[in-house]
């Protein structure tokens, strides 16, 4: 018994050896996404403080990524606002007052870096 367990040990340790070795000449593993996507959850609150809504007892309000998902989806694809409620399940009513304040806070907020024009309204 004492020769199979012997055995057993030399073969496992020749094992770990074979991994140890195996693993320290492999590259490091690529990443999926950019740089710059891997700093979404940084940057994405800029345009939030500028169009959240406070609940009121009767209803909810609109959050700011569905704000944000209405008004660039309108921006995307040019759809008028009644083409735009079966996809976003927003009144166009209220489409015509959240994609225009939206609109003002991405502005608002990237003007000094990122944009160099102005706004006409």
């Amino acid at each position: 018994m004492a020769p199979v367990s012997r055995t057993v040990n030399l073969a496992l340790a020749a094992t770990a050896v074979a991994l140890v070795i195996k693993t320290k000449g492999k590259k490091e593993k690529r990443k999926w996404t950019k740089d710059w996507l891997l700093k979404r959850s940084q940057y994405s609150h800029l345009v939030t403080p500028l169009i959240v809504k406070q609940d009121i007892h009767l209803r909810k309000s609109i959050t700011p990524h569905e704000r944000l998902t209405a008004t660039l989806r309108f921006l995307a694809t040019g759809c008028s606002y009644e083409d735009l409620k079966f996809t976003i399940i927003i009144s166009p009513q209220l489409l015509g007052e959240i994609i225009p304040e939206t609109c003002n806070a991405i502005y608002t907020v990237l003007k000094d870096k990122y944009l160099k024009v102005s706004l006409l309204i």
